[in-house]
C-alpha cells in the first residue's frame, strides 16, 4: 500500500487510471489483493501490446509474394517408397526409445461449441469403448513406447506436456488423476497453463470484469512459447534430455501421437520446425495454407487468399496452394528455446473485435449488443517464419485428420463425423489384416495397434457382424476378453 501513489502515477501515464475508480470502496484486504492482481499483469507490456495490436487491426496481409512450398522442403507419405518410410519410422522409434521425444498437447479449449462446459479432451465421442480424446491419445503414447522398445530393446519414455487454460486446468488435472493418467507414469505427464491477456476497449483502455477484477482472455495457442518458459517446461525438457517435440491440438481424433514417421522425417532432414499438412479438399475449403511469403514460411488464412490465387493449378491439374494446415507440428527443443528467448515479442498478433461484458461507472456489469472491445491472441504457427530449416510432411486426410469443433447439429467437424472417420479407419486396418467388417462399430484399442500393425492374429478370417472393441492384452486381462 505504501507504493499506491507511485502506482497511480504509472497508471495515469499509461492511460489506465480508470482501473482504480472503485478502489476507495474496497476493504484493506481487497485493496491489497487488487494491487497485486494489477502488478501481476505487467501493465507496461500490456499497453505496448495494444499499440502493436492496433497495427494489425488495419493491416492488410501481403500475399503478392506468396509462393508454394519448394519440393526440397516437402514430402508426402503417399509418394514415399516403403524403404524411405521405414527409415523415417526407425529414426523416430529410436529417438523415442532414447527418451528424446516429447508430446506437446494443446488442450486449453472448452467444449462450448460441443454443448458442454468441460474440456474437449474429456469429451466421450460415443465410441463403442466409451473412450475420451484424452484416453485415446494417452494410449497411443503407451503403444508407441511399446513399439519403440520392440524395435530397439530400450524402454524410453515419451513425456506428455499438456497445456491447459484457466477454465480447463483443474478439471483436466482431476480427470487425469482420477483415471490414473490412463496407464502412463504420472512423472511423465506435465501439465501447465497458457497465459492470459487483458481485454481492451477500442481506445486501448483495459476493461474490468468486476470492480476488483480485470477482464482477461487466453492468449491463444501461440501463447505456448511464453508459457513454456514461464512454467519451467523448457528447463524440464533439458533435464529429461528431450530433443524433439510433437505438438498438436486436442480435438483431432486421428492424431498419431508422437508419430515416429513424422519425427523421423524431421530428424532426417535436420529440421528445427516442421508442419504436417493435408491436401486441401478444394480451392475454397476454409483452412489455412502453409506457403512462403517473402522467402519465409507462414500459414495464410483462407480469408486472406484471393479467389484467383486459391484456384491456381499446376500443369497436372493439382492445386498450387494445397498444403492445408492441421495444427500438427514438429519442433526441435532448441528451436523452442530460441523462440522463447529471441522471438516471442515479434510474434504476429491476431485481433478479434468482440462484445465483451464490462463494469460501467456505477459498478454494474454492462452487456454490450455490439462489439465494444478486442481480444488479442497469438497463433502457434506464427513461429514458422523464424525457422532456418523448415519442412512439411503431407499425410492422407482419411488416416490423420478429423477435427471435432462443432456439435452434431452442424454435421461437419463434429463428434459424429470424428467417430465415423475413426471407425472407418479401423475398418481399413482390419480388412488389410484379413478380417471382414459387417458392423459399423468395430473399434481397435490404441493399446492393440497404433496404425494397423500386428492385427492378423486377432482378425484374419474373422467376420465382425456386431459392435466390437478389439482390446490390448492388458485390457483383455482386466475385462476378461473382448467387449
Amino acid at each position: 500500500m505504501a507504493n499506491l501513489e507511485e502506482f497511480e502515477i504509472k497508471l495515469k501515464q499509461l492511460n489506465q487510471e480508470h482501473l482504480l475508480q472503485f478502489f476507495p470502496s474496497f476493504s484493506d484486504e481487497e485493496k491489497e489483493n487488487f494491487l497485486q492482481h494489477l502488478q501481476s499483469l505487467d501493465l507496461d507490456e500490456c499497453t505496448g501490446l495494444f499499440e502493436r495490436a492496433k497495427k494489425y487491426m488495419t493491416h492488410t496481409p501481403q500475399t503478392d509474394d506468396m509462393k508454394p512450398i519448394p519440393p526440397s522442403q516437402f514430402e508426402a507419405e503417399e509418394s514415399c517408397d516403403s524403404e524411405t518410410l521405414k527409415k523415417y519410422r526407425n529414426l523416430g522409434l529410436t529417438a523415442i526409445a532414447d527418451g528424446q521425444v516429447g508430446v506437446l498437447l494443446m488442450a486449453g479449449g472448452q467444449g462450448t461449441r460441443l454443448g458442454v462446459t468441460y474440456p474437449k479432451g474429456m469429451y466421450p465421442i460415443g465410441l463403442p469403448s466409451g473412450k475420451t480424446l484424452f484416453q485415446i491419445q494417452a494410449e497411443r503414447i503407451r503403444r508407441v513406447q511399446h513399439l519403440a522398445k520392440k524395435h530397439t530393446g530400450k524402454s524410453g519414455k515419451v513425456t506428455w506436456y499438456i497445456m491447459t487454460s484457466g477454465p480447463t486446468d483443474e478439471m483436466t488435472d482431476s480427470f487425469l488423476k482420477d483415471h490414473n493418467f490412463f496407464g502412463l507414469n504420472s512423472d511423465d505427464v506435465v501439465q501447465f497453463k497458457q497465459g492470459l491477456l487483458p481485454c481492451f476497449d477500442l481506445d486501448g483502455r483495459i476493461l474490468l470484469e468486476a470492480p476488483n477484477l480485470v477482464a482477461l482472455a487466453p492468449d491463444g495457442n501461440g501463447g505456448i512459447y511464453r508459457a513454456l518458459e514461464k512454467n519451467g517446461i523448457l528447463k524440464d525438457m533439458r533435464r529429461r534430455g528431450v530433443k524433439y517435440i510433437h505438438a498438436h491440438s486436442v480435438d483431432n481424433i486421428l492424431t498419431k501421437v508422437a508419430d515416429p514417421v513424422f519425427v523421423g522425417y524431421c530428424i532426417d532432414k535436420g529440421s528445427d520446425c516442421g508442419a504436417k499438412v493435408v491436401k486441401k479438399a478444394g480451392p475454397t475449403e476454409r483452412v489455412g495454407v502453409v506457403c512462403q511469403i517473402n522467402g519465409r514460411f507462414q500459414v495464410v488464412e483462407y480469408s486472406e487468399i484471393s479467389e484467383e490465387t486459391a484456384h491456381l493449378r499446376d500443369e497436372k491439374g493439382n492445386l498450387i496452394y494445397s498444403a492445408g494446415n492441421i495444427c500438427n507440428h514438429f519442433f526441435a527443443a532448441s528451436f523452442l528455446e530460441k523462440v522463447s528467448n529471441e522471438f516471442d515479442k515479434e510474434l504476429k498478433l491476431h485481433v478479434a473485435k468482440k462484445k465483451i461484458p464490462f463494469v460501467g461507472g456505477d459498478g454494474g456489469v454492462v452487456k454490450p449488443t455490439t462489439p465494444n472491445g478486442i481480444k488479442i491472441e497469438k497463433f502457434v504457427f506464427d513461429v514458422f517464419q523464424f525457422s532456418d530449416r523448415f519442412v512439411t510432411w503431407e499425410v492422407p486426410r482419411g488416416s490423420e485428420f478429423s477435427a471435432m469443433k462443432n456439435d452434431d447439429g452442424v454435421g461437419k467437424d463434429c463428434p459424429k463425423t470424428a467417430r465415423e472417420d475413426l471407425l472407418a479407419l479401423h475398418r481399413t486396418y482390419i480388412e488389410g489384416a484379413g478380417g471382414v467388417v459387417m458392423s459399423r462399430e468395430v473399434e481397435i484399442s490404441p493399446l492393440l495397434s497404433y496404425e494397423g500393425e500386428e492385427l492378423e492374429s486377432r482378425v484374419k478370417g474373422r467376420v465382425f457382424t456386431e459392435p466390437t472393441v478389439l482390446l490390448g492384452e492388458e485390457e483383455m486381462s482386466i475385462n476378461g476378453g473382448e467387449e
